[in-house]
């Protein structure tokens, strides 16, 4: 059993100089630098938590099994013990698993109507705001950087940074690892509210979500790749909202990726809000290619998916939730888009440790 963890130790080596770095005042002075050590200093203190409590139960076991040859009373005390120490080594070898690296990140998620017209636009209003209230439950602070309303108040485009409050304690309760099952289509079943017959109609918006990079040197970005054009802000139907050249649009010529903004009120902030998202989609087009060339990899996640695909139908008639990749199904849909949406992230995370714990097993 002890070979079987032997990749804990050099783990809790890593863990114990990280922590000697995060007591030098001059990390601190590089908020880049310091944000990094301590997402990978709370990702190692999972593993060193459980092996600790594995140590220790292994330790008590041991002892119980040798006085229990001379002392009945110890004997007795064996099956509980061996049953927690089975348990600790459990924990240990699920936190040993390799884990997404970008879990504790903060994300760009984008929401994009489809399928549908002004229903797929108004949908995907209902979408930001099921993040929103998501985001507000969870204690998450969110930012609305870009969007484009349609004629009926609904979204043809938005794009909202969602961000932890501080450094997480635990990778899982970072952003990016909740939030990275919400990307591709998500279907919508109901009534229009431009419907006079009252018939059901079927519409979909896509959902897009890319990790923050955190500084913007962790993305090379060749300035002679870029093409940027000004324009004149537009709003509603294309009227003219800005009498400047304020909005700005960013292509990235290798890579075809086009980032548009025009929130902002200077056309330098709409720039630096532009790279902001270019940086994360490069980042997330690079974890991409990475994932597609180490096939074991991408079996084990279930984000790598065509983003094409399906994902979940909202079914208002029947007041109904569908998860299409896990199976999960629940008829709370009202309360699921206004935030309750723990259950269906939680049936994906679920779906994504078994398949990195049987892939595991494979090795």
């Amino acid at each position: 059993m002890a070979e079987q963890f032997a990749a804990a130790e050099a783990m809790l080596a890593e863990h114990a100089e990280i922590e000697a770095q995060l007591a030098e005042p001059d990390v601190h002075a590089d908020p880049v630098r310091a944000r990094r050590l301590g997402r990978r200093y709370a990702e190692l203190g999972q593993v060193v938590a459980a092996q600790r409590a594995w140590r220790a139960a292994a330790d008590d076991l041991a002892d119980a099994t040798e006085l229990a040859q001379t002392d009945a009373a110890f004997a007795a005390e064996l099956p509980e013990l061996r049953a927690v120490a089975d348990e600790a080594a459990e924990r240990l070898r699920r936190v040993l698993i390799p884990r997404d690296p970008d879990d504790g990140r903060d994300v760009i998620l984008e929401i994009k109507a489809g399928e549908g017209g002004e229903e797929s636009a108004l949908f995907a209003g209902d979408l930001l705001r099921m993040y929103l209230r998501y985001a507000e439950r969870r204690g998450w602070r969110t930012e609305v950087i870009e969007s484009t309303e349609s004629e009926l108040g609904g979204y043809k485009d938005v794009q909202v940074a969602v961000k932890t409050r501080g450094t997480v304690a635990d990778p899982a309760d970072g952003v990016w690892a909740s939030l990275k099952y919400e990307g591709g289509v998500h279907r919508v079943q109901r009534v229009p509210v431009t419907e006079s017959q009252g018939r059901i109609h079927t519409s979909a918006a896509g959902v897009l979500v890319f990790p923050e990079v955190d500084d913007p040197g962790e993305v090379e970005i060749d300035t002679n790749d870029l093409r940027i054009d000004v324009y004149r802000s537009s709003g509603p139907g294309g009227q003219s909202v800005n009498t400047t050249d304020s909005a700005v649009r960013i292509t990235h010529l290798p890579t075809g990726i086009v980032v548009s903004m025009q929130n902002e009120k200077s056309q330098l902030q709409n720039r630096e809000q532009a790279m902001r998202v270019l940086r994360a989609r490069l980042l997330a087009a690079q974890q991409e290619q990475a994932a597609a060339a180490a096939n074991q990899a991408r079996r084990s996640q279930i984000r790598t998916v065509d983003r094409s695909e399906r994902i979940r139908t909202y079914n208002y008639p029947e007041n109904r939730i569908a998860d299409h990749r896990t199976g999960y199904k629940a008829y709370n849909l009202d309360a699921v888009l206004d935030g309750d949406l723990d259950p269906v992230v939680r049936s994906a995370i679920e779906a994504d440790e078994a398949a990195r714990l049987a892939v595991a097993g494979e090795d």
